[in-house]
């Protein structure tokens, strides 16, 4: 069984990017593999930013028919956790103890709590073990 990866939402938001062609690709390539075998998942918490950032910053904007396409194809069928009082009570725990920010450390809490081993971000420590979970850079280039 391969192991189960975490998708953080810039990496929904790269899967759009005009700027940057390797990092869409490489953003293509995780959602596509997650959604092919059930490998990937996601949170309630990067739905709605992903819906937040694509109808505010994407240019142009998603349209409301493609959002809500986008939402039933790819963003429900990986989602797999929702909040509860538990999911906070475990956030501030890991924000207090890892120091990261409430919402970042809601996409932790997800991660392990959904048997992840891999978190893919781009905007958490990169190579960084939290318990059981790693974070990776899909885009990190070492020098």
């Amino acid at each position: 069984m391969k192991d189960k990866y975490f998708i953080d939402t810039n990496i929904f938001v790269y899967s759009f990017d005009k700027k940057s062609r390797k990092k869409k690709k490489i953003s293509y390539d995780i959602i596509q593999v997650a959604l092919e075998d059930n490998s990937g998942c996601i949170s309630s918490q990067v739905i709605q930013e992903f819906l937040n950032v694509s109808s505010k910053k994407f240019d142009p904007p998603l349209l409301i028919q493609d959002s809500i396409k986008y939402l039933n194809s790819v963003l429900v069928p990986l989602c797999e956790i929702y909040t509860s009082a538990d999911l906070y009570i475990k956030t501030l725990e890991i924000s207090e103890k890892w120091k990261y920010s409430f919402y970042d450390s809601m996409i932790i809490t997800a991660a392990l709590r959904t048997d992840c081993s891999t978190l893919y971000s781009e905007d958490l420590q990169h190579g960084q073990k939290i318990q059981s979970l790693t974070i990776l850079n899909p885009f990190f280039v070492s020098s």
